[in-house]
């Protein structure tokens, strides 16, 4: 074999190991990101069935359908390109932003838990669309979805922005960031979407179980299990919005320089690591979340008022 052959062929191995080491880089930044946007995907998903509500079984996935490529839109046609344009030309903005949409899981879940304590009374219908009199069925989908194409067009900047800074801190490579901030956003989309398919399908798939004395233990355990379901997951998904805000807050405090209340946080979580040493990993991370749902909940209620005294009423004036 010639020895330009035997060359070649070591630039194609050496080649081929860069190509692998580059996709296991990227296989890393997008579980990474996944992982921190996960308070986002688990609300997600626990919010979205409710814009099927009132519908019949026929329309439930079709609408679900329509949701799905509306969230395609939000992330891959208008949040990716801004995600990257910003990465290239303010990346110093990236903190400030993230900080805001921090504030606003703050105040998403500080709100939940408030309407979960004291019940009040909202100003419009599931899915946040208020529906008129005599409206027909296929305008009043249409109103659903694109109230849910709204809602999702939030949690979706705030799961890119969350891409963003993770990858923006660790990459460099404009293209690696743009097939990152793709994957995480297509991936994300089709699990949350997905789970709400089932989620939405299930009781259905039990009454069908139920008719059969094979499954009927099954199928009725899934009837009367579902709305229990979607309590837990309603309720996992407000604690994980205010650990990721909280997080997000404290993160950008270091970054500014107000590194106090991280500190704090970082000590008590490794001293009671440290109390439990068989467990002292998982102890950690589950003080420093905590502490941080904490901070999150006590900043998102100090934004109620400000939010429903100050901001509504602004928008209240400029919608109309």
């Amino acid at each position: 074999m010639s020895t330009g052959l035997i060359a070649l062929l070591d630039d194609v191995a050496g080649l081929a190991k860069i190509a692998a080491a580059s996709l296991d880089d990227t296989a890393v930044h997008v579980a990474k990101a996944g992982a921190k946007a996960a308070g986002i995907v688990v609300d997600d998903a626990a919010v979205t069935p409710r814009y099927v509500v009132g519908f019949t079984a026929d329309r439930e996935l079709p609408i679900v359908a329509k949701i799905t490529v509306g969230s395609l839109k939000n992330k891959l046609l208008y949040l990716l390109p801004a995600a990257l344009l910003l990465s290239l030309f303010a990346p110093w903005a990236i903190t400030p932003l993230l900080m805001a949409g921090g504030a606003f899981l703050c105040y998403e879940g500080a709100e939940k838990v408030y309407e979960a304590l004291w019940p009040h009374a909202e100003p419009h219908g599931p899915g946040g669309v208020l529906p008129e009199p005599g409206v027909d069925a296929r305008r009043l989908e249409d109103e659903k979805v694109s109230g849910a194409i709204q809602t999702d067009l939030i949690l979706s900047a705030e799961i890119m922005a969350i891409t963003l800074s993770t990858v923006a801190a660790e990459t460099t490579s404009f293209w690696e960031q743009a097939i990152i901030l793709a994957i995480v956003g297509i991936g994300i989309t089709l699990v949350v979407y997905g789970t709400v398919a089932l989620i939405v399908k299930a009781d259905d798939a039990g009454v069908a179980l139920a008719r059969y004395p094979m499954t009927r233990t099954v199928g009725r355990a899934l009837v009367i299990g579902m709305p229990w379901f979607l309590k837990a997951l309603s309720v996992i998904g407000t604690a994980a919005m205010l650990w990721v805000g909280g997080g997000i807050i404290i993160h950008g405090l270091e970054t500014f320089g107000l590194p106090v209340i991280g500190h704090a946080i970082h000590e008590a979580a490794a001293a009671a690591g440290h109390a439990v040493p068989a467990l002292g990993g998982v102890v950690e991370w589950s003080v420093s979340a905590a502490a941080s749902g904490v901070f999150g909940l006590v900043l998102g209620a100090l934004l109620i008022p400000l939010v429903h005294g100050v901001a509504q009423p602004v928008l209240a004036k400029l919608r109309s």
